[in-house]
């Protein structure tokens, strides 16, 4: 064992301890309290750094049981318990019903209640024939004193606590009925559960106390300069503690941007410098804008209940706006003033009120189509939820950026355009492919797809052109480019990482490693 560093480190706090007291004595935080003046936490705080340093340790345990007196408590013992005081207002003013007491003893009616309950019980009270309540003339049972007198010691004491070893048997028993852990302002008496830990000096620290004998060191050193001590000249007789600079000093941890929202802001910021104007949406959205606005048929199988989650309560809108409810209806019916033939099938209005969370940002741009400007560009972030299997590419819970681009001159060359600023300048990405795409709202239809340095090709999202049948609905009758990108996938290639999942990491240190490329 090396004393000499062991001295070094140690806080005045342990060293009175180890001056003061020899291996026999058994030592608690109420003994340090009360003999070194030490406050509970500082007396804890010894404890605990000389057991890190094998000094003490814990020979004993012993749990006790207190019961602290409430606000409630405290009246009982001024005004009396609600037993005295119903026996009392019954005693003067003969029988009464219930919430005649209630009302005459200023006790509420559930305390009524049940007080009458075990005064039945008792013999104390009885109900009459008239269903009042009466006193028997029997007497008073003991519980009610004895409840009496543990209200007034309690009271009475300068910490409002009565030990449970200190109460008889029939004490124990009538407090218990009073008392509640959890939940106390409704009950008398609060329980608190504490545990008494008894410590001793090892025989490590007999050298120790010897060296700091030697050294003199009384553990009364001054371990910090202030104004006051310089002022008076104090500092010239006093001893200060020496300094250990070979301790690392505390960590410094400013606060930043999680990497991921920087990213997010980002992209907004690249988007609003094109001139796009920003939109949002609820997460909670109904059948008709999250699927039947974008041409999407109700029987679709990305409709079915293992990939879009419900809502439990409510489970429908109590109405959808109108005209866009019926020009909806009729395009999927049978096209109505679209030019298209529908999907000729019977429209479910019933159906397209149902709640759900929203599953695909492209809500976002259904619902922006009948108020746009045009020409117009828009944007938004949309977190979006969909049943799906969580991997390295995958989760049930992400984000897509949606936008949508309106006017006469724009076509699918404008559209390759954006996607390829999307991939490249915001994703990092530099291999970069297209591919044929189906989605029921879009003709023609692309993805684009990026090359990861682990993953591999994996689709970044999908874009087209919306069709009459979205457009038309909505009362806009001009070219509507519309994207659906993966935000999330285009962070793993922006942050350098190789798995969603790490986005929403729980490691703080590994997240703070992170550095945004932008």
């Amino acid at each position: 064992m090396d004393v000499k560093n062991i001295i070094k480190n140690l806080h005045p706090l342990e060293i009175k301890v180890l001056l003061n007291y020899s291996q026999n004595d058994e030592l608690t935080s109420e003994k340090l309290q009360k003999e070194l003046d030490y406050k509970e936490g500082h007396a804890n705080q010894a404890f605990s750094w000389l057991g890190g340093k094998e000094l003490v340790a814990v020979v004993k345990r012993t749990p006790h049981t207190f019961y602290e007196i409430t606000d409630l408590g405290r009246k009982y013992a001024k005004d009396g318990t609600p037993d005295e005081r119903i026996i009392s207002f019954v005693k003067a003013n003969g029988a009464k019903t219930l919430p005649e007491i209630a009302a005459g003893a200023g006790i509420e009616q559930k305390d009524v209640g049940s007080a009458f309950g075990q005064l039945s019980k008792d013999g104390v009270l009885k109900m009459n024939a008239e269903k009042k309540a009466e006193y028997t003339g029997v007497e008073l049972p003991a519980r009610i004193s004895l409840a009496k007198a543990l209200f007034d010691r309690a009271a009475a004491s300068d910490n409002g606590l009565l030990d449970n070893a200190a109460l008889s048997a029939d004490e124990q028993k009538v407090i218990a009925t009073s008392a509640k852990k959890r939940g106390a302002a409704d009950s008398p008496f609060k329980i608190i559960e504490r545990e008494t830990v008894v410590y001793k000096l090892t025989e490590n620290s007999a050298a120790v106390a010897e060296g700091l004998k030697n050294a003199g060191i009384t553990g009364n050193e001054i371990g910090e300069l202030s104004t006051k001590m310089l002022a008076s000249g104090e500092w010239k007789n006093s001893v200060f503690r020496g300094y250990n600079i070979s301790i690392p000093p505390a960590r410094m941890i400013p606060g930043r941007t999680n990497p991921y929202v920087q990213f997010l802001e980002h992209v907004k910021d690249k988007l609003c410098s094109l001139g796009f104007q920003e939109y949002d949406g609820p997460l909670v959205e109904t059948e008709f804008w999250n699927g039947d606005a974008l041409f999407m048929p109700q029987f679709h199988a990305a409709r079915d209940i293992h990939d879009v989650y419900r809502i439990k309560n409510p489970t429908h809108a109590k109405m959808i706006e109108e005209p866009w409810l019926s020009n909806v209806a009729e395009a999927h019916k049978n096209g109505g003033k679209t030019g298209s033939r529908g999907w000729n099938y019977d429209f479910d209005h019933e159906f397209t009120r149902r709640l759900v969370l929203r599953s695909q940002g492209t809500v976002l741009s259904a619902h922006q189509l009948h108020s746009a400007e045009i020409p117009g560009k828009y944007f938004g972030i949309a977190r979006c939820f969909r049943y799906d299997k969580v991997d390295a590419t995958h989760l049930s819970d992400f984000y897509q950026t949606e936008g949508i681009v309106l006017g006469d001159d724009v076509n699918l060359r404008t559209l390759l355009g954006f996607l390829e600023m999307f991939a490249k300048e915001i994703a990092g990405a530099t291999e970069v492919k297209y591919v044929p795409g189906y989605f029921p709202f879009t003709e023609p239809s692309v993805e684009v797809h990026i090359k990861h340095p682990v993953l591999g090709w994996f689709e970044l999202g999908g874009a087209g052109i919306f069709r009459p049948e979205v457009t038309k609905s909505m009362g806009v009758d001009v070219p509507v480019l519309a994207w659906g990108m993966g935000i999330d996938r285009m962070a793993l290639m922006a942050l350098g990482l190789n798995d969603l999942r790490e986005l929403f990491c729980e490691n703080i240190e590994e997240v703070r490693l992170r550095k945004a490329k932008f």
